[in-house]
């Protein structure tokens, strides 16, 4: 692993020997002579571990450091001390110095120390993106569906994953865009690298911008720590942009300005780092459309849509519900299973879904909580997915024709006799199979 170094010193044969020794042994390392050289470094670039001389004209290495932590840089500092500094060095240690080499030292050993200090800095990373992680962590990935239109869609997630290329995935709300973007990252090089996703659309610009970016302790009222954006946590991974359709225009350059030069700056912070992430972003919206007319910016659009994957809606997966369905029922954590009816499942395959995979799930999660015998039977079906009308004042019947009334009135008869067709038919003083004949006219479930 290549460390980023700063060497602090004001002697020019030792920051020499120190840069030349890393650097043969693959780390990249820039030198200061004084505490001024070194503040301008660490205000513009992003180090992993400071080697810091103790003594130094004008501002030494304890006034650095406190300068350091005052404003956040969260490398880590190697205090290089002579002997007679030792209690000196040790107090630096309680400012957050890593730890301290007493000159003369060997530079292997100062190799020792350094890796080590980078080890902690990337440990300290890791455990920012295990928490926020997390703070999210789903359920495992499972794409479930056999239909045309599924199939279509996986094959495309299977040939774009091991590319890096940028992922816009386009599909009305529910449709399970997010786990198609948490798959594309686990086929992916990167899938030991964090997942992590934000939707654009649910902050206003300043705390989106905090959000992705990250700030500087101070930066704004209410910023009284640095916080890492996301492109720092998902840096090596994937940043999945839901809703990016909802953007300002002011966060579109903003974003624009970040994939094009890959690197970001922290609100309130004069330094660039570079960071690699890969883009999966998502949208409800027609982007086409919206470039159009000017509300999302065209340039943007490009460099997020490399490989456009367009996930179809429920209501076009033709044969995917009873599976659906299935899976759902099977993975009831903590509750009892139940068996659904066919004349159950089909009410659910011939109902139009507006709300998708999630309006079903949450369908099959109310009737486990609700249903208090083993099998779902058609009357456990809510009331809009039975398609049963609300109660007609006399007025409102007299508006309906002949046809309308009797269509309402076989499905409320259906309804209540919980779809026994049997049942229904002696009711309603008919046959079973005029009763079929008069479903299949007026398409009742």
């Amino acid at each position: 692993m290549a460390i980023r170094i700063l060497a602090v010193d004001d002697e020019p044969d030792l920051r020499q020997l120190v840069r030349h020794a890393l650097t043969q042994r693959g780390h990249e390392v820039r030198t200061a002579g004084n505490g001024k050289e070194a503040m301008a470094l660490l205000g513009q670039e992003e180090f992993d571990v400071v080697l810091l001389d103790l003594r130094m004209p004008e501002m030494g290495g304890i006034q650095l450091l406190r300068w350091a932590r005052e404003m956040g840089i969260e490398a880590e500092i190697i205090i290089l001390t002579g002997h007679a500094d030792v209690d000196t060095a040790i107090e630096a240690m309680r400012l957050g110095a890593y730890d301290y080499l007493s000159k003369p030292f060997r530079l292997q050993e100062v190799e020792q120390i350094v890796v080590k200090a980078a080890e902690k800095r990337e440990l300290r990373k890791e455990n920012v993106v295990l928490r926020h992680v997390l703070a999210r962590r789903e359920g495992l990935p499972l794409l479930i569906g056999q239909s045309p239109a599924m199939t279509n869609a996986l094959q495309t997630v299977d040939k774009v994953a091991p590319t890096d290329s940028p992922v816009l995935i386009q599909g009305e709300s529910g449709t399970g865009k997010e786990l198609i973007a948490r798959t594309i990252h686990l086929k992916s090089p990167r899938a030991q690298k964090p997942f992590v996703a934000i939707n654009c659309g649910a902050f206003q610009d300043q705390l989106l911008e905090s959000e992705l970016f990250g700030h500087e302790r101070g930066a704004f009222t209410g910023a009284v720590a640095t916080k890492h954006g996301l492109f720092e946590v998902s840096d090596g991974g994937t940043l999945f942009l839901d809703e990016i359709g909802e953007m300002s225009q002011a966060m579109q350059v903003r974003l624009l300005r970040a994939l094009d030069s890959g690197e970001i700056r922290r609100v309130g912070s004069h330094r660039n780092f570079k960071v690699s992430v890969r883009i999966v972003a998502a949208t409800t919206k027609d982007l086409v459309q919206e470039v159009g007319e000017r509300r999302f910016r065209e340039d943007l659009f490009f460099r997020v849509s490399t490989i456009v994957l367009k996930l179809p809606p429920l209501r076009e997966r033709e044969g995917d519900i009873p599976s659906l369905v299935e899976h759902f029922l099977q993975s009831a954590q903590g509750r009892r299973r139940l068996g659904i009816t066919p004349d159950a499942l089909g009410i659910l395959e011939k109902y139009s879904w507006p709300g998708n995979i999630r309006e079903l799930r949450n369908t099959v999660e109310r009737l486990l909580i609700l249903v208090d015998h083993a099998v779902i039977v058609p009357g456990d079906l809510p009331d809009n997915i039975l398609q049963i009308p609300k109660a007609y004042s006399e007025d409102e019947l007299a508006k309906f024709s002949l046809s309308e009334v009797e269509r309402l009135h076989i499905l409320r008869v259906l309804a209540r006799t919980n779809f026994n067709k049997s049942q229904a038919a002696r009711i309603l003083q008919i046959d079973v199979k005029t009763l079929a004949n008069k479903m299949k006219a007026y398409k009742l479930p």
